[in-house]
């Protein structure tokens, strides 16, 4: 088998290393920009007003995407594992499965891709929008630091949100469940409760769904404003930015959502 020539192998090897120092390079980026934003979030004054709108913007009007998924995510949770569980005989573990699965992990991760398909890309747009019509300049040419007046508000509000639409995420998917597994496959209402109230516990369970939640808000927010602050100053890089935070997003929550799964209680 012949060898490649010398020039490919150096064609291979400075593009690997390339791609390295570019993936480094922005991710010290990143890391400066997170810095400076929650520098930003700690310090006075706090813009009670913007949040406020950010709250709105990015929970309230997410509750019907938020509530409609969990109802049917539980759904289908009670069918599918009706189905595995009725073969062991167990389907009165129903209530159990249909609950750890929700608040440990499609809860807090399903919530956190919705949000981010939503909410986190009007955030990059928006911002965006304002590099591209040259708003964040104004706000500089008034002493007003973007990172203060944009950016730490949404960041506020969408660590703040996060937790409280997983929440209704997992209250409407156990409402689902309950729905598919006991009015229509005729599982019994007390066992299906009951195995859910032994099976959760608060230090277990509901900890580790919350710390997910925060974690996945501070992530979203943070990518979600990193993208559309550096988005290029026209239409393309605009839409480019909204669909590279939808994308790095999803991919980096899920990630946290493994090493968190991984490492809690250890």
């Amino acid at each position: 088998m012949s060898l490649l020539p010398v020039h490919t192998l150096l064609w291979i090897v400075q593009s690997l290393g390339a791609r390295i120092t570019s993936g480094v390079q922005a991710l010290g980026k990143m890391a400066r920009f997170a810095s400076r934003a929650f520098n930003a979030t700690f310090q006075p004054p706090l813009r009670l007003r913007r949040i406020w709108n950010e709250i709105y913007i990015n929970g309230v009007l997410s509750l019907s995407v938020v509530c409609i998924s969990g109802s049917a995510v539980g759904m289908v949770l009670g069918v599918q594992l009706y189905r595995t569980l009725s073969r062991f005989g167990a389907d009165e573990a129903l209530g159990t499965a249909v609950g750890i699965t929700l608040v440990t992990e499609l809860g807090p991760v399903l919530t956190g891709l919705l949000v981010s398909g939503r909410a986190g890309s009007a955030m990059a747009g928006e911002i965006g929008s304002m590099v591209a019509t040259e708003q964040l300049d104004g706000l500089r040419m008034m002493s007003i630091d973007p990172m203060d007046f944009v950016v730490s508000p949404k960041l506020i509000a969408m660590i703040f949100v996060m937790p409280l639409l997983s929440a209704l995420f997992i209250m409407f998917g156990l409402g689902g469940g309950y729905l598919a597994g006991v009015t229509l496959l005729g599982v019994d209402a007390g066992s299906y409760w009951g195995g859910i109230e032994s099976a959760i516990t608060l230090e277990d369970h509901v900890a580790q769904s919350m710390l997910k939640s925060l974690c996945f808000g501070a992530l979203i927010g943070l990518i979600a404003t990193y993208r559309g602050f550096h988005a290029a100053p026209n239409v393309e890089g605009v839409s480019r930015a909204t669909t590279q935070a939808v994308v790095a997003a999803s991919v980096s929550l899920l990630i946290a959502d493994y090493f968190i799964t991984a490492l809690w209680g250890v």
